[in-house]
C-alpha cells in the first residue's frame, strides 16, 4: 500500500469515528451545556483533566473553552493529588476524559473531587466503567476502531474526544450569548486581534490614494484622478466637501456602453448617489461585514461631517491580513 493510499484509509476511519460518536449524541449532551452555562454564570469554571493522550486533548478542550470566554483549567489528575487540588472550588464543572474509563491516575482523583460540591462530567466509550459509575453524567465517545493498524494507539479515539469538545465549546459558547466582538477581549494580537481592535481610519488609504473630485467635474478629469490615486472609484463630494456620491470604473464602463458622450458629462449626472459609507471610527470587522454583504469593491470612509476622508479596497484586505 502507498503512503498516500494509507493516509486515505486514517482519514476514512477517523471520518467514521466521528460520525458514530454522533450518533451517540443524546439528552445528556444538553445537561452537560446547561451544567457548564450555569457554573459559568455562577462565576464557576470548568476543570478538565485527563491523562497522557487524553490529557493532551483535555489541554486543546480548556484552551478553546478559554478563548470563547468560558473560563477553563487544565487540571492535571497526579499533580491535584499534590496540591494542585487547590484550584478547585465548589460549584465548579469537572470534565474527566479518559476512553477507556479506567484510567488510574485519574481514578485516585475521584475520591478527593467528591469532598467538593462540584459535577463530574465523563467523556468515556464506557458508560459501566469505573470513571462511568462515579460520575454524575457521560458523554460516549466510543468509536468503531483506531486508525492505528494494531487497534491500539490512540487515533481515532482522541480525534472523536476533540470533536465532542469542540461541541461542547461551541454549544456553550452560543448558550452564553457570546458575539463577534466579544472575541477582542481575549484575541489582542494576531488576525483575529487585528479584525477585532483595528479602526477603519487605521487601514484606510488616505492622501493621494484617496480619489476624490467636485461633482461639478467632468468625467474625463476624474478618471485623471483615479489614475493618480491608483483608485477604482473616485469620492463625489458638493461645494462643502462633503460626500453626495461615488463614481467607479464599473459606472464608466456601464455607461460608455450606452452613451459614448460620458466622459464629457458632469459627475453629478452620472454618480451612483448616496453611496454606501463607513465612519472612520468604526471597527475594521464592521467594514468586512459591508464587504460580505453589499458585495462591493470599494467603501467610502467618512468622518462625523460626512466628508470623504479615506478609501478602504478589498484588494487591501489579505495584505492586512484581515480575510
Amino acid at each position: 500500500m502507498s503512503f498516500l493510499a494509507r493516509a486515505m484509509e486514517v482519514f476514512d476511519v477517523e471520518l467514521r469515528a466521528i460520525e458514530a460518536v454522533r450518533s451517540q449524541l443524546d439528552g445528556s449532551f444538553d445537561t452537560a451545556v446547561d451544567w457548564m452555562t450555569g457554573a459559568l454564570r455562577n462565576r464557576s469554571k470548568i476543570l478538565v483533566a485527563g491523562v497522557g493522550k487524553s490529557g493532551n486533548i483535555g489541554q486543546k478542550i480548556a484552551a478553546t473553552l478559554s478563548s470563547t470566554g468560558s473560563t477553563a483549567v487544565v487540571l492535571n489528575p497526579v499533580d491535584a493529588l499534590h496540591g494542585d487540588l487547590g484550584v478547585v472550588n465548589d460549584g465548579d464543572v469537572v470534565l474527566a476524559l479518559s476512553y477507556s474509563g479506567e484510567t488510574d491516575e485519574l481514578l485516585r482523583l475521584l475520591p478527593a473531587l467528591k469532598r467538593f460540591s462540584v459535577r463530574l462530567i465523563a467523556m468515556t466509550a464506557a458508560a459501566k466503567s469505573t470513571l462511568g459509575r462515579h460520575s454524575d453524567l457521560v458523554l460516549p465517545c466510543k468509536v468503531p476502531k483506531e486508525a492505528c493498524p494494531f487497534n491500539l494507539a490512540p487515533t481515532s479515539s482522541t480525534t472523536a474526544m476533540l470533536v465532542l469538545g469542540d461541541a461542547l465549546a461551541m454549544s456553550i459558547l452560543e448558550a452564553r450569548g457570546f458575539k463577534r466582538h466579544d472575541f477582542a477581549k481575549y484575541h489582542p494580537s494576531g488576525a483575529i486581534g487585528r479584525a477585532l481592535l483595528q479602526r477603519v481610519g487605521e487601514i484606510m488609504r488616505t492622501g493621494s490614494r484617496n480619489a476624490v473630485a467636485s461633482q461639478s467635474m467632468i468625467v474625463r478629469d476624474a478618471l485623471l484622478v483615479m489614475t493618480q490615486a491608483r483608485s477604482g472609484c473616485v469620492s463625489v463630494v458638493n461645494a462643502r466637501g462633503r460626500l453626495m456620491g461615488v463614481f467607479t470604473d464599473g459606472d464608466l464602463r456601464r455607461g460608455m456602453a450606452n452613451d459614448l458622450g460620458i466622459l464629457n458629462k458632469r459627475l453629478g449626472e452620472v454618480m451612483t448617489r448616496d453611496p454606501v459609507r463607513i465612519r472612520e471610527d468604526a471597527l475594521a470587522v464592521e467594514a468586512l461585514k459591508v464587504f460580505e454583504g453589499r458585495k462591493i469593491d470599494d467603501l467610502v470612509v467618512v468622518n462625523a461631517r460626512q466628508e470623504p476622508v479615506g478609501l478602504v479596497d478589498t484588494q487591501d484586505l489579505p495584505r492586512l491580513k484581515l480575510m
